[in-house]
């Protein structure tokens, strides 16, 4: 049996939540590789509907679910989210739930400065969910983080802050803010620390023990692939690899491990923020897009942009996460409509292109070829099989299969667990 990785193949918010957690009833382990708390997944189970940000989705089964050491742990964050969790009566212990030893913290002053610089920025902002994410990810690669491992030697951290309020008071005298206080920082540590580290463990043996013991693992990814720091709409982009590539970085399994990779993909394109957005529509079929598909973030509550289905953007995606088939979420949103508009290029200036350029500024200038095909007036709401959907929505998401060239393995229907269509099943390949 296969693992699987799911990745988002559009900005983010495809509904990978629900997908995750539809896959994880046949999993064994359910990993998260990169992100933070800035990632929203929303999971509808009857009457209860969960919001999860940094837990993985699997937990609200019972999966054993990992945190890797790709991702950046607010550990308040951490707390504040098992214990909602928990209330809902979803059971969260160090039995199910493990967090990488090496992953970095997310701590006050990153915070901070991600909200300072964003609100210096003026037009130039990037639209970031102040949430520290993007500094905490400086601090790692700067070699100057404070990580889950450091918990257990509270003792011994006096170098490892010099080296940060090195950097941090410089920065935040530039912003007027006064220095970090090193007692207030070590009390929080201190605080916290009895809460996190019963969870903490070697994730990255307990996966590989896992995977020769032939277990089927769930790499779950969060943001999407036109957010990765490399292959996304920069600088309008996570700080993260959002790509399938990173669940082997993110958790200690190498490349191998990856197995199925499934890219969710809405029926239609949404972006939350700031950045380019070729096929975005700013007249009375968007909002209608926005209204009918509850496009509010699950962290931020942003309204979301809405907009055509992007074929052109979705390929890329694919090519550069190595997706194996998609799932197709909210085919339900486009029920209704009378023609529906699908981007097949661009035009530039005077130029055409079937992939979108790399340079802001081309990116801005982008406008949408459109291919038009016939909609549908019955529902497509609740179906679970293909004989339930109307001919033309099965027209439309054969289409959609010929412009991006790879195969749909699902298709969502609903926010409800069970109302999905299986046409393969990607743990048995």
């Amino acid at each position: 049996m296969a693992n699987v990785t799911v990745i988002g193949a559009q900005w983010g918010d495809e509904g990978k939540g629900k997908i995750v957690d539809w896959l994880s009833e046949r999993a064994d382990v359910v990993a998260r590789f990169q992100g933070g708390h800035n990632a929203g997944h929303t999971l509808v189970v009857g009457e209860k509907v969960y919001k999860l940000s940094l837990l993985p989705s699997g937990i609200v089964r019972g999966t054993l679910s990992v945190i890797g050491n790709g991702v950046v742990l607010d550990p308040w964050h951490f707390r504040d989210e098992v214990a909602k969790l928990t209330g809902q009566g979803v059971s969260i212990t160090p039995d199910n739930l493990q967090i990488a030893e090496t992953c970095p913290l997310i701590l006050p002053f990153h915070r901070d400065l991600d909200g300072l610089r964003e609100d210096a920025s003026g037009a130039g902002k990037i639209g970031t969910t102040r949430r520290g994410i993007g500094p905490a990810y400086e601090d790692k690669v700067g070699r100057r983080a404070i990580r889950v491992c450091d918990l257990f030697h509270l003792d011994d951290l006096d170098l490892q802050i010099d080296r940060l309020t090195a950097h941090h008071d410089a920065l935040r005298a530039g912003f007027g803010e006064p220095p970090i206080d090193r007692a207030a920082l070590m009390a929080e540590l201190t605080e916290i620390a009895s809460f996190i580290l019963p969870f903490v463990k070697p994730v990255w043996l307990t996966l590989n023990r896992a995977k020769a013991a032939g277990k089927r693992i769930l790499f779950e990814g969060a943001q999407g692939t036109l957010l990765d720091i490399d292959h996304g709409t920069y600088p309008f982009v996570t700080s993260s690899n959002t790509v399938a590539g990173t669940a082997a970085s993110g958790t200690g399994l190498g490349p191998n491990a990856a197995g199925f990779v499934l890219g969710i993909v809405k029926a239609y394109t949404t972006r939350v923020g700031s950045g380019p957005f070729p096929t975005e529509l700013e007249d009375a079929t968007g909002q209608r897009l926005g209204e009918r598909g509850h496009e509010f973030g699950t962290v931020t509550g942003r309204k979301r942009r809405c907009g055509w289905f992007d074929a052109v953007l979705v390929r890329q995606s694919i090519a550069v996460s190595g997706v194996t088939g998609i799932a197709l979420t909210k085919l339900d949103v486009l029920d209704g409509f009378d023609t529906l508009n699908i981007c097949v290029g661009y035009t530039i200036g005077d130029q055409t292109y079937d992939y979108l350029p790399a340079h802001a500024q081309d990116q801005a200038k982008a406008q949408p070829i459109y291919e038009t095909i016939e909609g549908w007036h019955e529902t497509t709401a609740g179906a679970r099989s293909w004989a339930e959907l109307p001919a033309q929505a099965i027209k439309y998401i054969r289409r959609i299969e010929e412009l991006i060239g790879c195969p749909v393995t699902l298709v969502s229907t609903s926010p409800e667990r069970e109302d999905t269509i299986l046409v393969r099943d990607p743990f048995a390949d």
